[in-house]
């Protein structure tokens, strides 16, 4: 017969940690979303060249590995003196981290969208504020749902890197219980159930929204 020495105070205690890993991962991928469509739109408006030192430094976000940059950062606020907490140096890093990849998803979701269709519309006397708001953005948004829900969904795996700063997220609790239970593999069979469970929605969501954007429907 299976037996466990998991108590409901440490399944509240992984809630917790879920719970810390959705609010860094909601932060991240707001922030980085925000900043991902400004410098998406910018790296369109400006082109290939123009827009080759923004390129450059969203490239490093996008090259350098995830822990790297959380280390980095952490010792960066450090030297600066700026006195952030955990949570905040991983917000910081991981929205710009979210940022670069947004950035090329906003980019492609405009590109898309036909020349022919944005000219139409300048000719009707919309402005360029109109045009985006009323012409591109609702068929750069289809096009670029399902990578942003992807992108989410590594944002929200890859946030247990956080770990490495102190925060308590969903790994960090895991790793604490074994330690002090030692029972891994069943305890990280609960903490892969709760990714899971706390993905699941977010995946749901965006099949749904893409079916029914879809030009077919």
């Amino acid at each position: 017969m299976f037996n466990t020495a998991l108590s409901w105070s440490d399944l509240v205690f992984l809630a917790h940690g879920a719970g810390m890993t959705l609010t860094v991962t909601a932060v991240s991928v707001a922030a980085g979303t925000v900043l991902g469509v400004l410098f998406g739109v910018i790296r369109f408006q400006l082109g290939p060249y123009w827009a080759i030192p923004l390129t450059f430094v969203l490239d490093i976000f996008r090259s350098v590995p995830l822990l790297i940059q959380l280390v980095l950062g952490n010792a960066l606020q450090s030297i600066m003196k700026l006195g952030w907490p955990p949570f905040t140096t991983s917000c910081v890093v991981l929205s710009l981290y979210t940022a670069a990849y947004c950035t090329e998803i906003v980019r492609g979701g405009i590109d898309s969208v036909p020349m022919n269709t944005r000219r139409a519309a300048r000719s009707l006397g919309m402005t360029w504020f109109q045009d985006m708001r009323y012409i591109v953005a609702p068929l750069a948004i289809r096009v670029s749902l399902p990578s942003w829900i992807g992108l989410t969904l590594g944002v929200m795996k890859d946030s247990a890197l956080v770990l490495w700063l102190g925060l308590i997220e969903l790994l960090r609790a895991s790793q604490i219980l074994v330690t002090r239970l030692q029972e891994p593999l069943f305890i990280l069979l609960i903490c892969g159930a709760i990714y899971f469970i706390i993905s699941l929605p977010i995946a749901r969501l965006g099949g749904y929204l893409e079916k029914r954007w879809s030009p077919n429907d």
